[in-house]
């Protein structure tokens, strides 16, 4: 017991530190998730004063990303999309594949081989949702009600496509000690697992429509049941098997509900998570991860924001507004971060590339929420109404 309350204090703390963090950088204009990722930082090794249990801190990071993709998995409705969206549907791939290209390009030339190159491309190509909902919902929003459906829309399609991709980078990263036919496999057997999932978890959720407790508990259950599964016994990497459960309780007509009530667990964990990727910076090593951040910082802006502002016309959607919608999107985030997770711990990709994708999460993500605000605000019927819920920052 005495034990436990010292990491039950820790945890408090830390909570309370991200909430002041939060507080006060959104009184100068900037996303909460930049004063979470300076919480990490404060309470990192790598900084004076007290040092957290990282353990800790990345066992509740790792609830943090099951949820957030589980939560992103649930928001996808492929048929909404495309009546709503059709552009969306080639356009935002299309992104993501050009922007894979670029870092495929820089990679090579850096010496990385064609993995690195994918693993630098993949991470740089995809956004945060977790920035992208909040630029929806922010109360210093400029953007419409069109350019913010099309932010949400776009974002959702990159991480489709994202996730397609990287379930092929990663069966040649030798991500588990299988043969890669055998991991292919497991993969193959772990989406069976899921389209099963999707079948028989919203036939259980619906008889418990009447008992919220109950409801809650097994929505919970099954995301985390379905993703551990995928984790451990297919050696699917966690944030894609979360990714995967989402999608099987997203095809549940529950789904909105199950989502609604995962709300309060997926913020908390979110901001543990932003804390503990903070505590991953060293500023030590930034000095010596400079040019890999020009690299990176160039790519988000050339191979990334310019093409889908050069994009957006093509859409036919003339209420959408080209240069808000690639600057709300011109940013890296959560998931780009477990690529980059992933690539260093194979040796693909050098400690000098991770670190600067992790200072690229924090600058990107300050500068994609400001930019995106300068248009002057025009107020229309039904501006601002999106359908999804806010996320912590």
């Amino acid at each position: 017991m005495e034990a436990s309350a010292v990491n039950v204090l820790e945890i408090g703390l830390v909570l309370v530190l991200a909430t002041g963090a939060g507080w006060a950088v959104r009184r100068i204009g900037l996303p909460a998730i930049t004063g979470y990722l300076m919480v990490g930082l404060i309470v990192s090794p790598f900084t004076p004063g007290y040092v957290a249990d990282r353990h800790q801190l990345q066992t509740l990071a790792d609830f943090g990303v099951v949820f957030l993709l589980f939560e992103v998995g649930i928001e996808i409705d492929p048929l909404r999309l495309r009546r709503e969206h059709g552009g969306l549907l080639w356009s935002a791939p299309l992104q993501v594949l050009v922007t894979l290209a670029g870092g495929i390009g820089v990679g090579m030339g850096m010496g990385l081989g064609l993995r690195g190159g994918m693993v630098l491309g993949l991470a740089v190509a995809l956004s945060s949702s977790v920035v992208v909902v909040n630029i929806t919902r922010s109360r210093r929003r400029t953007t419409n009600a069109e350019t913010e459906t099309s932010l949400l829309g776009w974002s959702v399609m990159q991480d489709v496509t994202g996730v397609a991709v990287s379930m092929g980078l990663l069966s040649t990263l030798q991500v588990s000690s299988r043969p890669i036919p055998l991991l292919a496999a497991g993969i193959a057997l772990f989406l069976v697992i899921a389209v099963a999932a999707a079948w028989l978890l919203p036939q259980l959720l619906r008889g418990l429509r009447a008992e919220p407790d109950l409801f809650l508990m097994l929505s919970l259950a099954g995301g985390l049941v379905i993703a551990g599964v995928g984790a451990r016994v297919f050696e699917v990497p966690l944030a894609l098997a979360a990714f995967v459960a989402g999608l099987a309780v997203g095809e549940s007509p529950d789904a909105d509900e199950a989502r609604r009530r995962l709300l309060p667990f997926r913020d908390i964990f979110a901001v543990m998570f932003f804390v503990a990727l903070g505590t991953l910076i060293d500023p030590r090593a930034i000095p010596d991860s400079l040019e890999w951040l020009g690299l990176v910082i160039g790519l988000i802006v050339v191979a990334k924001i310019a093409v889908i502002r050069v994009l957006v016309p093509l859409l036919h959607r003339p209420a959408v507004r080209p240069w808000q919608l690639a600057l709300g999107l011109g940013q890296v985030g959560e998931f780009s971060f477990v690529l980059g997770s992933i690539g260093v711990s194979r040796n693909v990709i050098p400690s000098r590339l991770y670190t600067a994708l992790l200072c690229a999460v924090v600058l990107s993500i300050a500068a994609s929420t400001v930019a995106v605000r300068l248009r002057p605000r025009e107020r229309r019927p039904g501006d601002g109404q999106v359908s999804r819920a806010p996320l912590p920052g």
